[in-house]
């Protein structure tokens, strides 16, 4: 595979005995561990993960880690469950929707308090609404659907839609719409709070750094308190840290992004032989290809069309992950649309042979092709080299990867500006519905022919669309059901046709924790369930 890293094989467990004996041999050893890691200084409980915290305030927040933290210190409208059923948390009932879809009352509870002693009514949830989609960066996520706010009662919000919105109760789910307290934020109603958050949350803040951040239980919550003393959440600054810490017991729960691969493996190994506690979410984050096509040598379908097919998506899998991040042919994880059709082709290195010749290439003509991949993100490295040899195993005559490793900040800056041929990106939704995965990618709200010239998809890098994907989008938005999942369907199918985007694989969430504790929790939007982390009892 020429360049490409050549990972180990995965190394299978194989033990002899009887079941009895290897129970008692697991649990011999779990116990030796137990013997050699350093006992717990206080009842509170350390968990890691990778990535400074740079902002606590929910208009500015935009990492999975911040996302995580808001989740702990904060309240939504409602949470989504395991099941997929749409949960009350701060709203005390489910949403009543009337005037055609176009209206949606939500009752709020009246027990709650913000840290600071304030109230929580729907004057504060309308302040906080209204804030984000003032000033909030990633407001884009509610685009043009809610028209106005209303406080009808004090205990009753009423959101006006410009359009029904099948995907408004999950987008009620999301962290971005945690409330923040009118009075702690009243000099900030239009700038953001970085280092501070007053919300409603199990946890209030003790303490803010980049790096380390403080929680301790609110007393006065509404809910259920948390199962732990506090948390002391550290944020290390590269993986082989984040797996020592784990390993030498300094930390109790580690959170698996940017966790490399070898090492992952290494951490589920353990969990097996019953050394550590491991626990998964639902697999939402995608990683995926943006090709530019708005300019030479993409602006041809039938080249992306061709690149969709020389992706060897099993191979891939395989070398950069030991299969821990699953192929992928569909731009909304499956487990949210209740389907299994993947419209991207599979691996066929002979159709793409067929395509590249009648786009002009494999004749004498090769296509030089830039690949860009996010240096700072091991797994993106992994995938330019293993499909580079892949290509060069496969297709050398018709195509060749040139790489180019860019620091991620660096890559989402540029994006918009049509800087890179193509590259490797990821995506994980702000809520669990399609719309939070197709609209971010495929929203255009200008064009001309198949070029987008503003919206969505001008700044996701593809400056692709088709006529009729806007209003088609638009559409899936406005029905429910099993129309709706027909039409998601289709969008899916629409962009597999335009091949502006190739999907590669599926994350899967993973926590690992000491065995002194209860295995960790993740909660439906893949979240994991920070006030439930606790001691064995």
């Amino acid at each position: 595979m020429g360049a490409a890293k050549t990972n180990p094989p995965v190394q299978q467990q194989r033990h002899s005995g009887s079941g009895a004996v290897l129970a008692a041999l697991l649990l011999g050893l779990s116990l030796s561990q137990l013997a050699c890691q350093p006992h717990r200084r206080s009842d509170r409980l350390t968990v890691a993960s990778a990535g400074r915290i740079a902002s606590l305030d929910p208009a500015q927040a935009s990492t999975y880690g911040t996302l995580q933290l808001l989740t702990a210190l904060g309240d939504t409208l409602y949470s989504r469950e395991r099941d997929g059923s749409l949960k009350p948390q701060l709203a005390s009932r489910q949403p009543q929707i009337s005037d055609g879809g176009r209206t949606i009352s939500i009752p709020l509870r009246r027990d709650v308090l913000f840290h600071d002693g304030t109230r929580f009514d729907a004057a504060a949830m309308a302040f906080s609404l209204r804030r984000f989609l003032r000033i909030g960066t990633q407001s884009y996520v509610v685009g043009d659907r809610i028209q106005a706010i209303e406080t009808p009662a004090v205990d009753v919000l009423r959101l006006r839609l410009s359009r029904p919105s099948s995907s408004l109760e999950s987008l009620l789910t999301s962290p971005y719409l945690t409330p923040v307290s009118p009075t702690a934020y009243a000099n900030h109603q239009d700038s953001f709070l970085n280092d501070r958050f007053i919300g409603t949350g199990p946890y209030r803040l003790a303490s803010f750094r980049a790096t380390q951040q403080r929680l301790v239980p609110f007393k006065d919550y509404w809910g259920e308190p948390p199962r732990n003393a506090g948390l002391d959440l550290i944020n290390l600054s590269n993986s082989t840290a984040l797996f020592g810490a784990l390993r030498s017991g300094e930390v109790d729960v580690l959170m698996s992004e940017s966790i490399d691969e070898d090492q992952r493996l290494a951490l589920d190994r353990r969990a097996e032989a019953g050394l550590l506690l491991q626990s998964s979410g639902p697999a939402l984050q995608i990683g995926y290809v943006t090709l530019l096509s708005n300019a030479p040598p993409l602006q041809s379908q039938q080249v992306r069309q061709a690149l969709a097919y020389s992706l060897d998506r099993p191979l891939i899998s395989e070398r950069v992950s030991h299969h821990q991040r699953r192929p992928l042919r569909s731009l909304i994880p499956p487990s949210l649309r209740g389907g299994k059709p993947e419209p991207w082709p599979h691996f066929n290195p002979t159709k793409a042979r067929t395509l590249f010749k009648q786009a002009g290439y494999c004749q004498g003509k090769t296509l030089q092709l830039p690949f860009t991949y996010r240096s700072n993100v091991p797994s993106d490295r992994l995938m330019a080299l293993t499909w580079q040899a892949q290509l060069r195993r496969d297709l050398d005559d018709c195509v060749q990867l040139s790489l180019e490793g860019v620091e991620s900040t660096t890559v989402y800056r540029q994006l918009g500006e049509g800087a890179f041929k193509a590259v490797m990106l990821d995506w994980g939704g702000s809520y669990p519905d399609p719309e939070a995965y197709l609209a971010p990618l495929l929203s255009c709200t200008e064009s001309s022919g198949e070029v987008c010239e503003a919206g969505e998809a001008v700044i996701s890098g593809s400056f692709w669309t088709k006529p009729g994907l806007e209003a088609a989008l638009r559409r899936s938005d406005a029905i429910k059901g099993q129309p709706r999942l027909q039409q998601l369907l289709k969008l899916d199918a629409m962009a597999a046709e335009g091949a502006a985007y190739l999907p590669v694989w599926l994350v899967t969430p993973k926590a690992w924790a000491q065995t002194d504790l209860a295995p960790p929790e993740f909660n439906g939007s893949g979240q994991l369930q920070l006030a439930r982390l606790q001691e064995r009892r």
